[in-house]
């Protein structure tokens, strides 16, 4: 249980972190795909056309952006999409 609150925390404190990201530029982000929120991707994939538009938590093609360096120490966090 411990552990699951300490998952949590980090990925909100991402999610938290990605919606500054958008006004910042891209060279100072990373797309991080596999941890988006349901509804709080950041863009366009191969299976929805816009951002706030994924249906499902952790869809591996769904992505938001975060600050570099820090999607792969995310839990589930992948740089690529994943099927």
């Amino acid at each position: 249980m411990k552990n699951g609150i300490l998952v949590a925390s980090a990925l909100a404190a991402v999610l938290s972190l990605s919606a500054t990201a958008g006004a910042q530029a891209a060279g100072d982000n990373e797309k991080c795909f596999g941890i988006a929120k349901a509804g709080k991707n950041d863009c366009q994939t191969a299976t929805h056309s816009c951002a706030g538009t994924s249906t499902t938590d952790a869809a591996g093609d769904s992505w938001i952006y975060v600050p570099k360096g820090t999607c792969e120490k995310v839990v589930g966090g992948s740089l690529e999409p994943k099927a």
